[in-house]
């Protein structure tokens, strides 16, 4: 006979029957309709299984057949059951553990945003929150995503679309931003003034009216291209536009040193390792000094982390590498050129690399305490020309 539906939630015992009539009392247990299965011959009985609340209904068939029985097996929920009454503590601790669980998995812990170029991170999940959406949060009270999708739309401006992506305990917040029209320039009525003192070398008039001719010596702050037009009773002011170059001359006093320092790793190191805990940092490994002369010290933090939140545990390595200091000796030459580049590279980056140096000068040059002293003058072909706004409409 095959087993009864749900015996294991009901309980099932096995039982081994000895006696004179076994055979008598497996007939009587089957008029008395109880269901037994597995019947099987064991030793100088037979052994069989049954339901737990068919088995205290067995002791009048023993009686009667003068049979005895020994339970050898007990299976089902109810025996599970019992087990787990009597650890009590064992039993509330896998219930509790099963209710934390389930929390944990009914909580958003990490959100995230995507798409996003120009609106920052901060100001959707800012929205979200206002919406319900953030760590920590019950998964059972966010709204449907199609509502938070609405109202986060509304809610940041420069979004044209929301999408919200739920995965576990996680939340992707995927946006489409709004095209924006290219921003162009606000252009007022300006003239070109000259930002130095110069000699013009070439003038392209886009806009305006060009005040000054080629080869004309010029003033810091004199106009270039004037954004007047027209005389004086009929003026009109337009945003003067064009580009004005002009030789210019700087001056630069260098100073070089014969001799350079310079330090290099050797390749020797002394590692110490740290366990940290919040603010404190316990030292594990690498005790002692290096003995080092000179040695620069290199700190490295490796500290856990859960989903998006940091925990103030962690390693802590500071590698102490062992440096030589190398002295280099250069000849006057070559700190001369050295100083002269070192000028030119200056110059092209103060007035741009478009910048043309026609000639140098050494004014002065002299040699003491180690290191190279010049004065320079450099003819240099740049841009001039600089923004200067109309600020009445009175002419110039």
């Amino acid at each position: 006979m095959k087993a009864p539906p749900l015996s294991w939630l009901r309980g099932v015992v096995t039982l081994h029957v000895t006696g004179p009539q076994v055979e008598r009392f497996m007939n009587a247990v089957t008029e008395a309709g109880i269901i037994i299965w597995n019947v099987k011959p064991a030793g100088d009985g037979a052994s069989l299984r049954l339901l737990l609340e068919d088995f205290f209904a067995l002791r009048p068939l023993l009686r009667e057949t003068g049979c005895r029985m020994h339970v050898t097996g007990r299976t089902g929920l109810p025996f599970r059951a019992a087990r787990l009454w009597r650890r009590k503590l064992f039993a509330a601790g896998l219930l509790l553990f099963g209710v934390g669980l389930l929390l944990l998995c009914s909580m958003v812990w990490s959100i995230k945003v995507e798409g996003n170029e120009r609106i920052a991170d901060e100001d959707i999940l800012e929205a979200a929150r206002q919406e319900g959406v953030y760590p920590f949060q019950w998964i059972w009270r966010l709204d449907e995503p199609d509502k938070l999708s609405r109202e986060l739309t509304s809610r940041v401006p420069g979004l044209s679309w929301v999408g919200l992506q739920r995965t576990g305990t996680s939340i992707t917040i995927q946006v489409v931003e709004a095209d924006r029209p290219e921003e162009k320039p606000l252009y007022t009525q300006r003239h070109l003034v000259s930002r130095t003192d110069a000699v013009v070398s070439s003038i392209y008039a886009e806009q305006g009216r060009p005040v000054v001719g080629l080869h004309a010596r010029v003033k810091k702050g004199q106009i270039l291209i004037s954004g007047a037009l027209g005389d004086e009773e009929n003026t009109e002011y337009v945003v003067a536009k064009g580009e004005v170059r002009g030789l210019v001359w700087h001056e630069y006093n260098i100073e070089v040193p014969l001799q350079k320092k310079s330090s290099s790793y050797t390749g020797e190191r002394k590692d110490r390792l740290y366990l940290v805990l919040g603010g404190y940092a316990v030292q594990l490994w690498g005790y002692g000094k290096s003995g080092y002369a000179e040695s620069r010290t290199l700190t490295e933090q490796d500290m856990l982390s859960w989903r998006s939140l940091s925990l103030p545990l962690g390693m802590m390595t500071e590698k102490e590498m062992e440096l030589s200091e190398n002295v280099v000796t250069v000849t006057p030459e070559e700190a001369k050129a050295e100083g002269l580049l070192r000028a030119k590279n200056d110059i092209y980056a103060r007035y741009g690399a478009d910048s043309t140096i026609k000639s140098q000068k050494i004014l002065h040059e002299k040699r003491e305490n180690g290191k190279v002293y010049m004065k320079v003058l450099f003819e240099v072909d740049e841009r001039i020309a600089e923004e200067l706004p109309i600020v009445n409409n009175r002419g110039e």
